[in-house]
Protein backbone atom coordinates (compact mmCIF):
# COMPACT_ATOMS: atom_id res chain seq x y z
CA UNK A 1 0.00 0.00 0.00
CA UNK A 2 1.23 3.36 -1.19
CA UNK A 3 1.68 5.79 1.39
CA UNK A 4 -0.97 9.29 1.25
CA UNK A 5 1.72 11.76 1.96
CA UNK A 6 4.91 11.91 0.71
CA UNK A 7 7.44 14.90 -0.28
CA UNK A 8 6.59 15.20 -4.01
CA UNK A 9 2.34 15.80 -2.84
CA UNK A 10 3.41 17.98 -0.01
CA UNK A 11 5.18 20.13 -2.71
CA UNK A 12 2.63 19.73 -5.01
CA UNK A 13 -0.03 21.17 -3.02
CA UNK A 14 2.64 24.04 -2.02
CA UNK A 15 3.04 24.89 -5.37
CA UNK A 16 -0.48 25.35 -5.80
CA UNK A 17 -1.10 27.48 -2.78
CA UNK A 18 2.14 29.51 -4.23
CA UNK A 19 -0.02 30.62 -7.18
CA UNK A 20 -2.83 31.84 -5.10
CA UNK A 21 -2.70 35.41 -6.22
CA UNK A 22 -2.21 38.53 -3.07
CA UNK A 23 -5.79 39.82 -1.93
CA UNK A 24 -7.33 36.07 -2.81
CA UNK A 25 -8.54 33.03 -1.05
CA UNK A 26 -8.91 29.67 -1.63
CA UNK A 27 -10.35 26.78 0.06
CA UNK A 28 -8.83 23.59 1.56
CA UNK A 29 -11.37 21.78 -0.60
CA UNK A 30 -10.37 23.89 -3.93
CA UNK A 31 -6.57 23.31 -3.07
CA UNK A 32 -7.69 19.58 -3.26
CA UNK A 33 -9.78 19.58 -6.16
CA UNK A 34 -7.00 21.39 -8.15
CA UNK A 35 -4.53 18.61 -7.07
CA UNK A 36 -7.13 15.89 -7.94
CA UNK A 37 -7.74 14.84 -4.50
CA UNK A 38 -11.32 15.84 -4.27
CA UNK A 39 -11.96 14.16 -1.17
CA UNK A 40 -8.64 15.18 0.38
CA UNK A 41 -9.20 18.82 2.05
CA UNK A 42 -8.19 17.69 5.37
CA UNK A 43 -5.30 16.63 3.92
CA UNK A 44 -4.31 19.83 2.43
CA UNK A 45 -5.02 21.34 6.18
CA UNK A 46 -2.50 18.92 7.19
CA UNK A 47 -0.15 19.72 4.86
CA UNK A 48 -0.45 23.26 5.45
CA UNK A 49 -0.12 22.92 8.82
CA UNK A 50 3.48 21.79 8.66
CA UNK A 51 4.44 24.20 5.47
CA UNK A 52 7.17 26.14 7.71
CA UNK A 53 9.21 23.30 7.36
CA UNK A 54 9.63 23.20 3.68
CA UNK A 55 10.22 27.01 2.86
CA UNK A 56 7.97 30.19 2.57
CA UNK A 57 4.57 29.56 1.39
CA UNK A 58 1.28 31.66 1.21
CA UNK A 59 -0.39 29.97 3.70
CA UNK A 60 -2.63 32.38 5.26
CA UNK A 61 -4.45 32.64 1.87
CA UNK A 62 -6.15 29.21 2.40
CA UNK A 63 -9.42 29.35 4.37
CA UNK A 64 -12.16 26.51 5.13
CA UNK A 65 -15.31 26.53 2.35
CA UNK A 66 -17.55 29.31 4.39
CA UNK A 67 -14.49 31.92 5.06
CA UNK A 68 -13.73 30.69 8.36
CA UNK A 69 -9.77 30.98 9.18
CA UNK A 70 -7.86 28.59 10.72
CA UNK A 71 -8.55 28.69 14.84
CA UNK A 72 -4.58 28.50 15.81
CA UNK A 73 -3.17 30.98 13.52
CA UNK A 74 -3.59 34.34 14.88
CA UNK A 75 -1.92 36.11 12.46
CA UNK A 76 -3.74 34.92 9.25
CA UNK A 77 -6.69 37.67 9.67
CA UNK A 78 -4.03 40.56 9.75
CA UNK A 79 -2.09 39.07 6.83
CA UNK A 80 -5.39 38.97 4.56
CA UNK A 81 -6.29 42.51 5.73
CA UNK A 82 -3.24 43.67 4.44
CA UNK A 83 -3.43 42.30 0.90
CA UNK A 84 -6.74 44.03 0.79
CA UNK A 85 -8.92 40.84 1.72
CA UNK A 86 -12.58 41.57 2.96
CA UNK A 87 -14.24 40.46 5.76
CA UNK A 88 -17.82 39.71 6.21
CA UNK A 89 -19.67 41.25 9.59
CA UNK A 90 -19.36 36.90 11.11
CA UNK A 91 -15.93 37.45 10.74
CA UNK A 92 -15.45 34.93 7.59
CA UNK A 93 -13.87 35.99 4.65
CA UNK A 94 -16.25 37.08 1.86
CA UNK A 95 -15.61 34.30 -0.40
CA UNK A 96 -18.21 35.60 -3.05
CA UNK A 97 -15.75 38.51 -3.40
CA UNK A 98 -12.41 37.23 -2.70
CA UNK A 99 -11.93 33.60 -3.75
CA UNK A 100 -9.29 32.35 -5.76
CA UNK A 101 -10.95 31.95 -9.24
CA UNK A 102 -8.81 29.05 -11.35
Amino acid sequence: MRKILDDDLIYYILSVVEEIPVGKVASYGQIAKLIGRDRNSRLVGKVLGMSEYYGDYPCHRVVNHAGRLAPHFCEQRYLLLEEGVGFKDNGCVDMKKFQWDR
